[in-house]
């Protein structure tokens, strides 16, 4: 019964926020503000322009705001992309954050960045051997090796918690260290920090909902592998 509680919980803390987060945005991305003269994708060009950062683009695209560091690019959804609400201006505003920490060579950027690509491959490699440990340890004829390659195994699929978990800091960085201050110097009325402040609050939520769904799957694996 206490198992079943606690995984309650955890799904509801990892699916709520982002019923939550989807909420905020929706709620600010309606109408354009009067005072923005342009649009999420103007902002960025400006703002890129502002801190030197010329040789970074700014694309629409269709799967999902993010900064690309290997193309070094800018890419918001359509509706940030051409759009003038509070929604657009402070998710480009957020994702130029990105941009100034991959110019800054931040640290915990950095190794995100590194680590993220190499991610996919790790979990392909640990599903792998998850998958071929049971064989090598019956050719083998004794159980340590599988059990070794079943915890190599296991400690590759921790991969992606590790990337979740440095996630996290980066995207609060970009958008209470970055992001955030740009705007309140000047882009944003007062009357309108508060909402933006929630917005990058509810994005950043988005993010530790990631991290607690993969220490739920890293747990889960765990209790295979104890079996």
């Amino acid at each position: 019964m206490v198992y079943v509680l606690l995984l309650l919980l955890v799904l509801l803390a990892i699916y709520l926020p982002q019923v939550w987060v989807q909420q905020v945005l929706a709620r600010h991305n309606r109408s354009p503000e009067p005072n923005f003269p342009g649009t999420g994708a103007e902002l960025a060009r400006h703002l890129l322009k502002r801190f030197g950062l010329d040789d970074v683009s700014v694309e629409s695209t269709e799967l999902g705001d993010h900064y690309d560091p290997q193309a070094r690019c800018v890419r918001l959804t359509s509706d940030k992309f051409d759009g003038r609400t509070l929604t657009a201006i402070t998710v480009a505003a957020h994702e130029c954050g990105h941009a100034l920490q991959h110019a800054g060579q931040e640290r915990l950027f950095m190794l995100r960045t590194h680590l993220a690509r190499y991610a996919v491959l790790a979990t392909r490699l640990g599903s792998f051997l998850l998958f071929a440990a049971p064989f090598l340890a019956l050719l083998s004829r004794a159980p340590s090796p599988g059990v070794a390659t079943a915890l190599g195994a296991f400690l590759v699929m921790g991969f992606g918690v590790v990337v979740q978990l440095l996630t996290l800091p980066v995207e609060l960085d970009a958008s209470f260290r970055k992001a955030l201050p740009v705007l309140e110097a000047g882009y944003l009325d007062a009357r309108q920090v508060p909402a933006a402040r929630a917005i990058l609050r509810a994005a950043a939520w988005t993010y530790v909902a990631a991290s607690l769904a993969s220490l739920l799957n890293f747990w889960r694996w765990l209790a295979v592998l104890r079996r």
